[in-house]
C-alpha cells in the first residue's frame, strides 16, 4: 500500500489573490476544499481541480495542483475525460447552480449515470452571481431577479433529486459557512469509488444575500437544520428533542417526551440503503414543515465506469491476438517494398 503524503492546507493554496468578493460563501469551501485535500494523504500531483464558467469556477486558480477553468457547462465532461485518461488521478470538479444545472445540465446527469470515480462540489447560491444577477434553475418560484423583475414562474430544480433520479449513488449536502461538515463530506466523497456530488448552500452576498437566512440564522438554525450521519439517530434542535419518524409514507416531525415518542421510535440514518425511498424524503425536506438535510444523505455501492472499462480493456486483451505495434503493422495482408 502507498504511504500517505503528510500535507498541510497551505500546501494546496497557489500563489494567486483570491478575487472573491468579501463574504462571498466561496470563500469558505476552497478552504475546506484545500483542508480536504491534506487529509487525504494524497500527492499533490495526483490531484486535479477542474471548473466550467461562474463565481465558483474561479477555483482552479486558487489551487497549487493541476487544474483546468474550462468552458461553460462542460466541466463534467472535461473531467470525465481526464479521469478516463489517468484513473489514478483524484479529481474535483467545482460548479455552480447555472453552470451544472442550465447548459450543463445533460453532462450533469450524464456524470451520475455513468458513475465514474469523479467528485462534483456544486455551489448552490440560486441565482447567476458572475453575469450580474439573474435567476437560475435553483431559483424559489416569485424569486424577483434581473431577468424576472415580475417573479419567476418556474418551478426550480431539486439537485438532490436529479441525483437520485439518474441513479446516483452518492449525495451529500453541507452550508458554506460549515467548514468542519464540508471537509469531512469532500474527504468520504474522494474515497467513496464512484461518482460523487456533493451540493453546498452558499450565500452570494451581492446578488441574494440571505438566501438561506431561513435555513441558517445563527439563533434558530440547529432547529431548521438537521446534520445526518450514518448509523445515528435522526435527531436535531437546540434542545436535541426533536426527531424523525416515519408515518405511513411520509416523515413526520416529532419532540422526543411527548406524544408517546421515545428514542426508540426515532429513525436511524441509513445512506448505504440501495432504495432510494427515504434519501429522496431527506433531500427533498423544506423549511417551515421540516429542517434541511445536511451530510452524507446516500453513499451506495454501483459498478463504477472506470472499474468496468478496465475489465473489459483486460477481457479485450487477453483475447487479441495483437500485443502490441509490431503486431499491428504484420497484421492482415502485408507487402514486402524493395
Amino acid at each position: 500500500m502507498e504511504n500517505k503524503i503528510l500535507h498541510q492546507p497551505a500546501e494546496f493554496k497557489s500563489n494567486q489573490e483570491v478575487r472573491w468578493c468579501p463574504g462571498c460563501g466561496d470563500h469558505a469551501v476552497l478552504n475546506a476544499l484545500h483542508k480536504a485535500m491534506s487529509e487525504l494523504g494524497i500527492p499533490k500531483e495526483k490531484f486535479v481541480v477542474i471548473s466550467g464558467i461562474g463565481c465558483s469556477s474561479r477555483t482552479p486558480y486558487y489551487m497549487n495542483t493541476y487544474a483546468f477553468h474550462t468552458i461553460h457547462g462542460r466541466a463534467a465532461a472535461i473531467s470525465t475525460g481526464v479521469k478516463i485518461a489517468n484513473q489514478d488521478l483524484t479529481v474535483f470538479t467545482v460548479t455552480g447552480d447555472g453552470d451544472a444545472l442550465a447548459i450543463g445540465g445533460n453532462h450533469f446527469i450524464h456524470f451520475i449515470r455513468r458513475n465514474l470515480n469523479l467528485n462534483m462540489v456544486l455551489l448552490n447560491n440560486r441565482i447567476y452571481g458572475l453575469t450580474k444577477g439573474q435567476y437560475s434553475p435553483t431559483s424559489e418560484e416569485g424569486k424577483i431577479t434581473k431577468t424576472s423583475p415580475y417573479g419567476t414562474i418556474e418551478h426550480p430544480f431539486n439537485p438532490g433529486e436529479l441525483v437520485l433520479g439518474a441513479q446516483g449513488k452518492f449525495f451529500a449536502r453541507s452550508m458554506d459557512t460549515n467548514i468542519k461538515l464540508q471537509t469531512e463530506i469532500m474527504v468520504e466523497a474522494a474515497q467513496f469509488v464512484g461518482a460523487s456530488v456533493i451540493e453546498i448552500l452558499q450565500n452570494c452576498v451581492i446578488f441574494n444575500d440571505g438566501a438561506y437566512k431561513n435555513i441558517n440564522d445563527k439563533e434558530t438554525r440547529e432547529d431548521h437544520q438537521i446534520i445526518l450521519h450514518h448509523g445515528e439517530k435522526m435527531i436535531f434542535g437546540k434542545n436535541r428533542d426533536k426527531g424523525l419518524v416515519l408515518d405511513g409514507f411520509k416523515l413526520k416531525v416529532v419532540t422526543i417526551g411527548q406524544d408517546g415518542y421515545t428514542m426508540d421510535d426515532i429513525l436511524t440514518h441509513d445512506a448505504h440503503c440501495q432504495e432510494p425511498f427515504i434519501h429522496m424524503m431527506l433531500i427533498n425536506m423544506a423549511y417551515p414543515d421540516y429542517p434541511t438535510a445536511f451530510g452524507i444523505i446516500r453513499a451506495v455501492k454501483g459498478d463504477s465506469y472506470g472499474v468496468k472499462m478496465d475489465q473489459q480493456t483486460a477481457e479485450i486483451m487477453a483475447k487479441s491476438k495483437i500485443k502490441c505495434m509490431d503486431d499491428v503493422l504484420n497484421s492482415g495482408d502485408t507487402w514486402e517494398v524493395k
